[in-house]
């Protein structure tokens, strides 16, 4: 059975809940693991829950400074390392930005539907398309190691439909 997509960018829901039930998944990973979620590291994966957006390592370079918490490009891309390690950001790779994991599932591949103009991302199961992409690299001799989708289009909101 195909999973259910995950609440996403564009998809109405309780943002504020959103926010917090990731931040209390992503305490809770560390603390079974054994890791520090620092101020600074909690800090970025907020930003980066804030609206969906995926943010480059400069604009959260500069959130972090404006609030007294680091000034130095290794401060953001120690975090960012530390936080995609754990499974809790991805990095977006058409936008050169990152975004903060939707899914609850280790070792899992999202597929990122991005909007080309506000540059919402939402995550989305890709476990769906992974057999006949796997089975077309087969078909040409190619050994899949890692799947990376990114789907680039324009949300709801931005097509002037009903989004969130």
């Amino acid at each position: 059975m195909s999973p259910d997509p995950v609440p996403n960018a564009f998809a109405r829901h309780n943002h504020r809940r959103c926010r917090i039930d990731a931040m209390q998944q992503a305490r809770a990973h560390c603390r079974a693991a054994g890791l520090r979620l620092t101020p600074v590291r909690a800090r970025v994966l907020e930003l980066l829950l804030e609206n969906h957006r995926a943010l480059g390592a400069y604009e959260l370079l500069q959130r972090l400074n404006a609030e007294g918490l680091g000034s130095q490009p290794p401060t953001v891309y120690r975090a960012l390392d530390f936080l995609g390690r754990q499974g809790l950001v991805h990095k977006v790779e058409r936008l050169n930005a990152f975004t903060a994991c939707c899914q609850t599932d280790p070792g899992h591949e999202p597929m990122f539907l991005i909007c080309e103009e506000c540059h919402r991302v939402a995550e989305t199961p890709l476990e769906r398309l992974m057999p006949e992409i796997d089975r077309d690299a087969r078909a040409l001799g190619f050994r899949v190691k890692q799947h990376v989708v990114e789907v680039l289009g324009r949300c709801g909101d931005c097509q002037g439909g009903s989004g969130r």
